[in-house]
């Protein structure tokens, strides 16, 4: 009675006026329709209803009240019903379209006013961002409604980022609302080694609405256009995709046109240009591995790292260089006094999802002048002994904490508020000397790679901000016999860093991803860390 009474603006004195009318009905021989559970309903026709049970739900199974007698004193105030129908159309299209179908089950005239395509035309643009003309649509058939609740409401659980499962090299997916369109757009680094170039795309897959029945999914790989597809959302965190006709994905040329066709897409070159023989059996594998899908593939959600005031940069995805595997695509996030590199790209040797670079931002590293940093050994030398004394540090916290796990017994609750008092202060302690290295370190001061460093990008910065002792991780192929080896982070700005990586001899720069993604934030810290553990679990 309460939900009538707040949408009908009438009390219990009076009775319910929906049910009043319900009676009138059905003494007339006519049925109020049964109510929608779906937007795809919300506003249309249906099958007859069960007005008396509908009753005793709302009523709780009390007898109604008999209504009060006429009269200007006891004249109910005004009610939704009694407002004009154009105010209504702007009070329902401000509501949030998932709320309209029990809007449509409370009476017959607001059921007839959820047909009103304003309505959805505006749910349409505010809530997935539809900016086209979608008056157009009439011509087709296809009302706004049939675009809110068949197209962009059925397939909202896809929009965002995503990781298909192809093995050890990943990718990065996003799946947005392209005006009447929703598009899956497959996001590639630049080719090697135009770090800061930008990033490149090309559509995998499409869904639209070709008839007011249902909506339509289409293949969008290989080179013969769009061709019959299928999407099926496994579950809230992950979907996958079918091609019903790869015979589309096929060259006239055989494979070697393929593979010629592919090599220029990813490496933007023949393979008469790439003289390594190491780098062309990397390059022929990568192909013959991610061709056998032939787009048939599964994913899964990934999030956009959150972010806090504390962070030494804005955490996000940026495309850095991995030697002849290419340019691949890595996540920055910070947590605490560590920060992290995942990658969302991967490799034979570390496939996608696992830590490329930890970096400790406890503790900052001094570089030498400008005349001895160019020596290797001088950098290494330095390197090695904030690596040691990581170590120490290491070991002396867990003799601490072996010896308080000990003294527990004799005192548990004292000794439980202390611990945590120390963590706090080793935390503020790290906090602290992360800020006053970057207060006693120059805006700017001068590097550039010792002798005998290998750089894919000759053209990295010559300035940068402060440096940072890390490990990165490096493995044979296979992932076989994995390891954390010492290396130097190197904040150049705020969009770009790097890592030497000194057991290789190597330098890794990273260029920022400048790409607003939509429907990507984390829902929360707890979300974003276990999407991470999810990730590299499945890569392990």
């Amino acid at each position: 009675m309460a939900v009538c009474a707040r949408l009908c603006g009438v009390g219990p004195a009076r009775g319910c006026r929906r049910r009043g009318a319900a009676r009138e009905q059905r003494r007339g021989g006519a049925a109020d329709s049964e109510p929608d559970t779906d937007p795809e309903e919300a506003g249309g026709g249906g099958a007859a209803g069960e007005e008396d049970e509908e009753e005793e739900r709302i009523e709780g199974g009390r007898p109604a009240p008999q209504p009060a007698e006429a009269g200007p004193a006891a004249r109910a105030p005004l009610s939704l019903l009694e407002l004009p129908p154009e105010l209504l159309v702007q009070i329902f299209g401000s509501l949030p379209g998932t709320d309209l179908p029990s809007l449509a089950r409370v009476c017959t005239t607001f059921r007839r006013i959820l047909r009103t395509d304003t309505i959805w035309r505006r749910r349409c643009r505010e809530e997935y961002g539809v900016c086209e003309n979608l008056r157009k649509l009439e011509i087709t058939g296809v009302s706004c409604r049939d675009v809110y609740a068949k197209l962009l409401h059925r397939y909202r659980h896809i929009l965002g980022l995503w990781q298909p499962d192809i093995g050890p090299y990943g990718g990065l997916l996003n799946v947005v609302v392209d005006g009447l369109f929703i598009i899956g757009w497959m996001y590639l680094p630049p080719h090697d080694p135009h770090v800061d170039d930008p990033m490149r795309f090309k559509p995998l897959f499409r869904i639209h609405l070709m008839e007011r029945k249902c909506a339509t999914v289409e293949c969008m790989y290989g080179h013969k256009g769009p061709h019959n597809g299928h999407i099926q959302i496994v579950k809230k965190d992950e979907f996958s995709t079918k091609c019903n006709q790869t015979d589309h994905h096929r060259m006239s040329g055989g494979r070697q046109e393929e593979f010629r066709t592919w090599l220029r897409e990813e490496w933007g070159r023949t393979l008469e240009d790439i003289f390594h023989e190491h780098t062309q059996e990397l390059i022929l594998m990568k192909f013959i591995y991610t061709s056998q899908y032939d787009n048939c593939l599964t994913y899964r959600r990934i999030y956009l790292p959150p972010s806090s005031p504390d962070d030494l940069i804005k955490p996000g995805l940026f495309k850095g260089t991995y030697g002849s595997h290419g340019l691949e695509i890595v996540m920055l996030s910070f947590h605490g006094k560590k920060a992290k590199g995942t990658k969302i790209t991967g490799d034979p040797n570390i496939p996608a999802g696992q830590q490329t670079v930890e970096i400790d931002l406890a503790h900052p590293l001094q570089l030498p002048d400008i005349e001895n940093l160019r020596d290797f050994s001088e950098l290494s030398r330095i390197v090695l002994e904030v690596q040691e004394q990581v170590r120490r540090e290491e070991q002396e916290e867990e003799q601490r904490q072996e010896e308080e796990d000990c003294s527990q017994q004799a005192a548990s609750q004292p000794a439980a508020q202390a611990l945590g008092g120390e963590g706090a202060k080793g935390e503020e302690t790290a906090a602290g000397a992360e800020g006053a290295a970057q207060d006693k370190a120059p805006a700017s001061q001068p590097f550039v790679l010792p002798m005998g460093v290998i750089s894919r990008n000759e053209d990295y910065p010559r300035t940068c901000r402060i440096c940072f002792y890390g490990t990165g991780l490096i493995a044979g192929h296979g992932f076989t016999s994995p390891e954390r080896t010492p290396g130097v982070f190197v904040l150049f700005d705020d969009d770009r860093f790097g890592f030497i990586w000194l057991e290789l001899k190597s330098f890794s720069l990273y260029s920022r991803i400048k790409v607003s993604f939509q429907n990507a934030e984390a829902p929360s810290r707890e979300a974003f860390d276990e999407m991470l553990k999810n990730i590299q679990s499945l890569a392990t």
